[in-house]
């Protein structure tokens, strides 16, 4: 049914919890692919989202370093569980992606025109840290100087249904990098789950349309103050972490601290933080030719800076040991990338963490090197 009442761009309404399935409808119905959080086999992925009943409501996930646990409570909210290791990045910046393919005919090859338009996803329940990803790869791969078209194609087709995190995890440290656990800009329209109802914040004209089949109210001044408390807590939460002033030039004025030596033992380096983490763009490019040499084709893939060949060049590998790599990877993101991209690397969702199985703590690590400058 139609709204007697229409919100403008920055209201926020109340919206009963079983409207969202209309308002999933309404996005299938404009040709989106919904996308939210789900449990399978025992943890929580991002999957197809037909119905409120896939969602992971009465889930929590306890996160410390080098665990990750999902547990159903019984509560009655919908987006408690914070995120696994899976990111929204994998639907922009795919794993592996097909840049081009041949086939020979006779003596020449011909381009096999393989490809189809770009999928519209709607992105249900993004976190703050998550969209603050999403916008720092939106600055590596949308650039004044170079756009990746793969990359935009997917950007401009999707829908951003945001959420506020009432209930961080044990690794969140996004307050302290001021990218959470309030959402920002950048979204089309933004929840906040209170115990009965969604308060939800028009944040674009498409959001505004979506939500014009959906019944709405406004928002009592209650409800807006029990969000607000609900943010505060888990602002002060989320305080645990390095912070971001002068980090760029305390790593660069310790790239030879005796630190690094320490935590090069403890990596393995693996690569687990840098496929988790929902901002890191390094990708490598893999040919591929079939057996009898009548077909052939490139594929983008991601690839890590630990890595051992991602840093060989003519002449050697400029970063031989795990030492080098995971100082590159610490000081890349919270040295350089201020300088690059004009904001660091981590949105602090602390999944570097959660998923290190060498348990090493980022916060700790930028600790001990302030430490050290004592």
């Amino acid at each position: 049914m139609a709204n007697p009442y229409r919100p403008d761009l920055g209201d926020t309404v109340s919206v009963e919890k079983p409207a969202l399935d209309s308002l999933l409808d309404q996005l299938a119905e404009l040709g989106y692919q919904t996308l939210g959080p789900k449990v399978r086999n025992g943890t929580l992925i991002y999957g197809r989202v037909d119905s409120m009943d896939e969602l992971p409501r009465g889930y929590v996930s306890e996160q410390s370093a080098g665990r990750f646990r999902l547990v159903h409570t019984g509560h009655s909210r919908y987006f408690d569980v914070i995120p696994g290791a899976q990111s929204w990045k994998q639907f922009l910046f795919p794993p592996r992606l097909d840049l081009f393919k041949l086939q020979r005919d006779g003596a020449r090859w011909m381009a096999m025109d393989g490809r189809s338009q770009a999928p519209a996803y709607a992105f249900i329940g993004v976190r703050a840290c998550e969209l603050a990803a999403i916008q720092v790869q939106d600055r590596a791969f949308l650039r004044e100087d170079f756009v990746d078209p793969e990359y935009r194609a997917r950007r401009e087709r999707a829908f951003v249904l945001a959420v506020n995190c009432l209930h961080p995890a044990g690794t969140c440290f996004c307050g302290s990098v001021a990218r959470g656990p309030k959402v920002g800009s950048g979204y089309d329209l933004c929840l906040t789950e209170v115990e009965d109802v969604f308060l939800v914040t028009v944040g674009s004209e498409l959001g505004r349309t979506v939500l014009a089949s959906v019944p709405v109210l406004a928002a009592s001044a209650f409800l807006l103050g029990l969000a607000e408390g609900g943010l505060q807590q888990a602002e002060k939460a989320t305080q645990d972490g390095p912070g971001t002033d002068g980090l760029t030039e305390l790593i660069e004025a310790h790239l030879d601290g005796e630190h690094w030596e320490e935590v090069g033992k403890r990596c393995l380096g693996c690569g687990n933080c840098t496929m988790v983490c929902p901002t890191c763009f390094c990708w490598d490019a893999l040919d591929h030719t079939n057996l009898n040499g009548t077909e052939t084709g490139r594929e983008r893939v991601w690839d890590s800076c630990f890595n051992p060949g991602y840093s060989f060049q003519a002449g050697g590998n400029i970063r031989p040991s795990i030492r080098a790599r995971y100082r590159q990877w610490l000081s890349h993101k919270f040295g350089t990338w201020p300088a690059q991209q004009g904001t660091t690397g981590c949105v602090g969702c602390g999944r570097c963490i959660t998923w290190c199985p060498a348990e090493i703590d980022v916060r700790e690590e930028l600790a001990a090197l302030q430490k050290e400058a004592v």
